[in-house]
């Protein structure tokens, strides 16, 4: 870990509120979108994954017949849910962001570690492997009943999934992925062709339908960089209610104290912050202390690669 607690371009620092004007710039702020976009496709199509036939594929299926299915009409999205994010202008909800996201996330992984030769399969299996460890090790005896919050398109529903499945082989492991993007479920519901995950939900994140004590393991992977800190709190608020007594929340996401997330170029921290509009929020946010204070019996930080960290709490038996 750094001495520093965050990068000096989040928060209130000198250099975060030069970036943050800049930002400001429409002209500027679609630049460094489609920059921040572009990034992520050259990754892509340099390690040969499957960026524009994924696309291509997605908008032949039957995807987009799965909507309205998917949908819960008497869902109000929260205001900090629709915003810009990604570099898509409806943020998450929008087929282009769906179609994308699977390939996003593979490049993502790549650039963990940069210096490696890493096929897109090795380097997701890592980027999981390492945060399904550390849950492991604080899970209940028995896991039966999983829930990943923020699923997207799935990759990490998934994965949880068959870590979990592939450990207790005698026992029937139910997974539920929750999302607030029907079109990010409709895909992961494509993807998922074997059926193995038991529903694809499309609710909130701070008030589900799910009853008291209803999970062993609930997920938060790479979702809280994308929340204000008020949404992130009512969040734990809401997993401690449906988490079973001994039951484990597992949080992985970028960490603040990485000297690579710290001493990332300027035109780097530039493009992030103009895709990720809660950036600020996030880096200066005190999770640990948040956990504790909702009544999670926190248990540790660890960082779980060079880019990020996962954060373990139990709820008290």
């Amino acid at each position: 870990m750094a001495d520093k607690l965050k990068p000096d371009w989040a928060g209130e620092d000198f250099l975060s509120r030069c970036v943050n004007r800049l930002i400001e710039s429409k002209p500027l702020y679609r630049l460094m979108k489609n920059q921040a976009r572009q990034v992520l496709i050259k990754t892509a199509t340099k390690n040969g994954i499957p960026w524009k036939e994924d696309c291509r594929n997605l908008e032949k299926s039957e995807v987009k017949s799965l909507l309205e299915e998917i949908t819960n009409p008497n869902i109000t999205y929260p205001d900090y849910y629709l915003v810009p994010f990604h570099a898509y202008d409806e943020g998450n909800l929008c087929w282009q962001a769906a179609f994308e996201a699977d390939s996003a996330t593979q490049s993502m992984a790549l650039r963990v570690w940069k210096g490696e030769n890493l096929t897109p399969e090795a380097a997701q299996n890592r980027l999981r492997g390492g945060f399904h460890q550390i849950l492991d090790n604080y899970s209940p005896t028995v896991v039966k009943d999983i829930l990943d919050v923020g699923c997207s398109v799935g990759v990490s529903t998934l994965a949880l999934h068959r870590y979990y499945k592939q450990k207790q082989q005698n026992t029937l492991v139910r997974t539920v992925g929750l999302d607030l993007s029907p079109q990010m479920l409709a895909v992961a519901k494509v993807k998922d062709e074997k059926q193995e995950i038991s529903q694809w939900v499309h609710g909130l994140a701070e008030k589900t339908d799910f009853s008291d004590n209803s999970f062993d393991v609930v997920t938060l992977q790479f979702v809280l960089h994308e929340l204000p800190s008020f949404a992130s709190q009512g969040i734990f608020t809401e997993i401690l209610r449906i988490l079973r007594p001994g039951g484990v929340l597992g949080i992985v996401d970028n960490n603040p104290a990485s000297p690579v997330i710290q001493n990332l170029p300027p035109a780097l921290f530039v493009l992030m912050k103009s895709t990720e509009p809660w950036s600020d929020d996030y880096y200066t946010f005190d999770v640990e202390s948040t956990l504790t204070q909702v009544g999670f019996d926190y248990k540790t930080t660890i960082a779980s690669d060079p880019r990020h960290r996962t954060i373990i709490a139990l709820k008290k038996a």
